[in-house]
């Protein structure tokens, strides 16, 4: 699967977005293991002033000394899960999304060994989830959201994990994933902020 995923990413020209806004990256890092790729999620805290108790990918927003958003991305998922850089193998990134608090989103995806222990940050999250990849292959939907954004309407699928509920731009990001690399043909719209160009 990862092999596949690798080759279907090298030839992908996802959509890349620069309004001059602020920029965030994410990293889906998913796990190499034998019997088969785990993707790794995080619940952040209840106390936080934004996406409080949510799942979300490792992540944030890009620092001014940051040079570049994978840079972005690979710190955070240090400060976040005590996942360290040289463990990531970086093979390529999805499109470019806007989060309702206008922030130009990156997701790269990476491989990471199947036995890294990650550590969670309390000061930020309050739990790690390792998904199997074939849990969201099965596209086993808790529901559909429908999400208003910018005068359309989307339909983004939600999953249930261990208690937690995946849904919004994580979501969005990893029906991308498996669509590109898997051909899982889960029907997605066209985000609005691409729809313009």
């Amino acid at each position: 699967m990862i092999n596949q995923l690798k080759q279907r990413l090298v030839g992908y020209a996802p959509r890349t977005l620069d309004n001059g806004g602020p920029q965030a990256s994410v990293l889906i890092a998913l796990t190499n293991n034998p019997a088969g790729p785990e993707v790794i999620l995080t619940r952040r805290c209840d106390h936080l002033s934004t996406h409080s108790g949510e799942i979300a990918f490792p992540g944030g927003k890009r620092d001014a000394t940051d040079p570049d958003l994978l840079f972005t991305a690979l710190r955070e998922a240090q400060e976040e899960v005590g996942l360290h850089p040289e463990k990531v193998e970086i093979i390529g990134s999805l499109g470019d999304v806007l989060s309702k608090h206008q922030l130009q989103v990156r997701p790269y995806v990476g491989i990471i060994p199947g036995d890294t222990e990650l550590i969670p940050n309390l000061d930020e999250l309050d739990r790690i989830h390792r998904v199997p990849l074939s849990f969201f292959l099965d596209d086993r939907r808790h529901h559909t959201d429908k999400i208003r954004f910018r005068g359309m309407t989307h339909y983004v699928p939600a999953y249930e994990f261990d208690g937690d509920i995946i849904w919004g731009l994580t979501a969005y990001m990893l029906v991308e994933l498996l669509n590109v690399g898997f051909d899982a043909r889960i029907p997605m719209k066209i985000r609005p902020e691409h729809s313009i160009r």
